[in-house]
């Protein structure tokens, strides 16, 4: 088969970590994460309802349709409850202005936070959404780093 129809490895390189995200429909979050998010498909297995995505910025993440295999306790909407994946993009205007024109909701924000890392802090402009599983995702654009302005973060 060729890599046209199945794919090929993440052109960024196999990230160290990457989540796999068990859906109800592997087309209709196809579409939530490439259309939306930005994410492009890597490489794909039909038959078994899988999906390998990536950004150019190096984000990785795998769809998978419900199969039972991998579940270790009873499966509810909204999928993911605990757990919050953050997203950082080298811009946060493409993915919020694709989300307006699909009229797609977001969970929170936009807002614009800094947060203390050591003795400095990062500034990110984020905004928060639910994925078509109810998997909750941030994504945020870095608006850089500074020395902390009053020593409590």
């Amino acid at each position: 088969m060729s890599d046209e129809v199945f794919g090929a490895p993440p052109k960024t390189g196999w990230a160290r970590l990457v989540c796999e995200l068990v859906v109800g429909d592997v087309e209709t979050s196809l579409h939530f994460w490439t259309a939306l998010l930005g994410f492009a498909v890597a490489y794909r297995r039909p038959e078994e309802g899988f999906v390998y995505l990536e950004r150019p910025e190096g984000a990785q993440i795998m769809l998978c349709r419900r199969n039972g295999r991998w579940e270790t306790a009873a499966l509810e909407r909204p999928h993911g409850r605990g757990v919050m994946f953050q997203l950082y993009v080298d811009s946060l205007a493409p993915v919020a202005e694709a989300l307006a024109a699909a009229g797609w909701p977001l969970y929170a924000g936009p807002r614009e936070v800094w947060r203390r890392h050591g003795d400095r802090e990062g500034g990110a402009r984020e905004i928060f959404v639910l994925d078509p599983d109810g998997y909750l995702v941030m994504v945020a654009e870095s608006l850089g780093e500074r020395p902390l302005t009053d020593g409590s973060g």
